[in-house]
């Protein structure tokens, strides 16, 4: 056989992170810790094509996740002795899994990451773990541009737990032998069947910022991040950051606006920050303290991600139309 036709036997298409690898090359195990919505929109991109596990501490899961293809692995990040079937069993490893809320003593520490790593590390490692981390570590950057060279900042107890999942991860990767480990930072993640969203809010008369004391934020349809995150498990680098936004430049008030003319709802109402403060729960306004706009040249570059939905317009527009279909549709647009 000429050595190009062999090279392309078994090398994985640019265009498919797993290509058109014949079967006894492309049965990976795939592990997914935290199989929510986007886990579930990871794993239906991989249904068929690798062998699927989660991890569930929930046993009313377990029948959707058997239906949506995947080996429930009954297990609580909370109680290290139930992880440590963990060990060797997966190839790859998506950690979409978040930190505890609240913690008494070491508040900043993420334990359950630090449980999760200890027990894959017990017996032979994968060869790569992707941990979905948030934007809110870069701290407020007065709507500056931010790329993943600009250092750490998190002012909040739930970005410090982030960040020090992150240096955890950064840890698990230089062991030996040595784990590729992947982080992508994620902004707000929008799309049908998240609570949460921006016609919810409309529909809940929430006010926005004023111009003046508005601030910048990302955002992510969750298809484009499930995309992003498989993109990683096969072409991330080795101890590498990820921004996981589109290419949207707007201020959060704006954002909304733009929502409110797609729905075609009446527009939020705008308001100084001590009314917002007044107004808002503590979970919003924790939104409207950082000002950023992130980069996602490496995303593309890197991971070679070309994003469904390039801005919240799109992405909209498709939820508008969803609502428009039929009212059981209603529910799955917040």
């Amino acid at each position: 056989m000429p050595v190009l036709s062999f090279v392309a036997l078994i090398l994985p298409s640019i265009q498919n992170p797993l290509g058109a690898l014949p079967s006894r090359f492309r049965r990976e195990q795939v592990l997914i810790v935290g199989c929510g919505d986007v886990g579930l929109r990871v794993a239906a991109q991989l249904a068929g094509r690798v062998q699927l596990r989660a991890l569930t501490s929930t046993p009313d899961r377990i029948d959707k996740l058997r239906r949506a293809r995947i080996v429930p692995l009954r297990g609580n990040l909370d109680d290290a002795a139930t992880l440590q079937r963990l060990a060797g069993i997966a190839t790859r490893v998506l950690h979409l899994a978040p930190p505890a809320n609240a913690q008494a003593g070491e508040w900043w520490r993420d334990f359950r990451t630090q449980a999760l790593l200890r027990a894959l590390a017990k017996r032979s490692p994968a060869r790569c773990v992707v941990y979905a981390s948030t934007s809110g570590v870069y701290g407020d950057c007065g709507g500056a541009r931010v790329t993943e060279a600009r250092p750490a900042n998190p002012a909040t107890p739930r970005a410090q737990r982030r960040h020090d999942a992150e240096r955890l991860m950064r840890n698990f990767g230089r062991r030996t032998p040595p784990v590729r480990t992947s982080i992508l930072r994620v902004p707000g993640i929008y799309g049908p069947g998240r609570s949460g969203g921006a016609r919810e809010r409309l529909l809940q008369n929430a006010p926005v910022l004023r111009a003046q004391d508005d601030v910048f934020t990302n955002h992510i349809h969750a298809d484009d991040l499930a995309r992003a995150l498989v993109a990683a498990m096969w072409r991330g680098r080795a101890q590498r950051t990820y921004n996981a936004n589109d290419d949207t430049q707007l201020k959060a008030g704006d954002y909304y606006d733009l929502a409110a003319d797609i729905f075609g709802l009446p527009r939020p109402r705008r308001v100084p920050r001590d009314s917002a403060e007044r107004e808002l729960s503590l979970n919003s306004l924790s939104f409207l303290h950082d000002s950023r706009r992130m980069s996602n040249t490496r995303l593309k570059r890197e991971l070679r991600v070309v994003l469904r939905y390039p801005t919240v317009r799109e992405g909209l527009i498709e939820l508008a139309a969803l609502v428009k279909e039929s009212p059981s549709a209603r529910a799955k647009v917040r």
